[in-house]
């Protein structure tokens, strides 16, 4: 009945979100021990009111145990993902607690727990038994696995609810899982027999070391929260910081990744970014001017030769036409020619400007060299002044007169 129930019972989850997986998923591996242990319990009473012998006493400790392991397993998934350590982990936990079970059935299970319980270890003056040790142990491991698990599907609902700023949605995520861990130890200690006035004193200490040694790890988790709070930073945003030019990438608590356009990855500390000034050439729009310096000779046609560099910019379909097109501008007359400075609007300065102004130059050299405009080599003028005669002579008769003195 439990397998039939568990065919019939199953939830397909249409969803493409990780949280719609994790939950259809963990349903589905908790149905049919539940829906076993249910009938089970169901038939033992009902047999209990007959008078007749059950063996339910064995199956049911099966049952609950099967459960446990595929919740815990479950639990391991959704907080540390299906990483590479992971299957031992969950064989772990299933021999663990298959182990458990057969130890208590063949009667040794007791027995280890008293030998557990007489063996103590001294801590100053108080005493503490190698059994309380373990189930200290077992209660802070099942505290943290519930606190991650919970802690990560509420973070993936979180980044997955639309209509909200992705920085923001970072920033809950992140506060949630400090949150509810900060829960699951406050919970697990008492539990422990531990008063949580113990930690004011600890509490003190944490705040020494991080006025004295953490201060800069502190400094940057502080700036990583501003940043993500008050969006000036946001993933995607093109900025230029500490002389880097490239995309973030990741925004994170503690650093943030900026991508150069040659595949080089930056990790900036949070406080850089918060003391320094930073360029981000996409915070409120995307456009970005771009402009190239070139020098015609004087006996060009200035005319012709900015309207040449203006078609071929408007050539190029990375440069904006809206509002205004590319524009050229006379700078200055300078010693060897026309200072020109051709002006022009991108909206993808994740793409860089190299390549662009790369085929943009070679444009203009082709239309110019096609019309007759020239670009000029420096010129200079050099002009050799001859002494008059009578000046020579004197400055002759000078030399000869301090030869003969020397």
């Amino acid at each position: 009945m439990g397998w039939w129930l568990d065919r019939k019972l199953r939830i397909a989850s249409k969803s493409e979100s990780r949280v719609a997986k994790l939950g259809a998923g963990g349903v589905n591996r908790l149905i049919f021990p539940l829906t076993t242990l249910a009938l089970l319990l169901l038939g033992r009473a009902i047999v209990r009111q007959l008078h007749l012998p059950t063996f339910f006493s064995v199956v049911i400790p099966l049952v609950f145990a099967l459960a446990l392991i595929r919740l815990s397993v479950f639990a391991l998934r959704s907080a540390f993902g299906r990483s590479r350590p992971l299957p031992l982990s969950e064989r772990a936990v299933s021999f663990a607690i298959w182990g458990t079970l057969i130890l208590y059935y063949i009667g040794v299970l007791p027995e280890i727990g008293a030998a557990l319980d007489q063996a103590e270890l001294n801590f100053g003056q108080s005493k503490v038994s190698l059994l309380d040790l373990g189930r200290d142990a077992v209660i802070i491991v099942l505290a943290l696995m519930i606190s991650l698990w919970l802690s990560g599907l509420i973070e993936q609902w979180v980044v997955s609810m639309p209509g909200t700023d992705q920085s923001a949605r970072v920033v809950v995520g992140k506060t949630l899982r400090v949150v509810l861990l900060t829960v699951g130890v406050l919970v697990a200690l008492p539990m422990l027999g531990i008063d949580l006035t113990v930690l004011s004193v600890f509490g003190g200490a944490l705040g020494v070391g991080i006025g004295l040694g953490l201060q800069k790890l502190a400094s940057n988790y502080i700036a990583g929260f501003t940043i993500l709070i008050d969006r000036s930073i946001r993933l995607g945003d093109v900025i230029t910081v500490d002389n880097r030019f490239g995309v973030v990438t990741k925004v994170t608590s503690r650093y943030v990744v900026v991508r150069s356009l040659d595949g080089i990855e930056a990790i900036v500390p949070n406080e850089t970014l918060v003391v320094t000034t930073v360029l981000n050439h996409s915070y409120t729009n995307r456009d970005t001017r771009v402009t190239i310096a070139l020098q015609i000779s004087y006996d060009s046609d200035l005319e012709l030769a900015m309207r040449l560099m203006r078609e071929v910019a408007s050539a190029q379909p990375r440069v904006l036409r809206t509002p205004s097109g590319p524009e050229v501008f006379v700078v200055r007359f300078a010693d060897s020619g026309i200072d020109l400075e051709l002006g022009m609007w991108i909206n993808d300065p994740e793409k860089g400007q190299l390549g662009l102004k790369s085929a943009i130059n070679m444009g203009i050299w082709k239309a110019f060299g096609e019309n007759g405009i020239r670009i000029p080599y420096p010129q200079r003028e050099i002009r050799l002044i001859q002494p008059p005669p009578a000046a020579s002579e004197d400055a002759a008769l000078e030399r000869s007169g301090l030869e003969r003195r020397m």
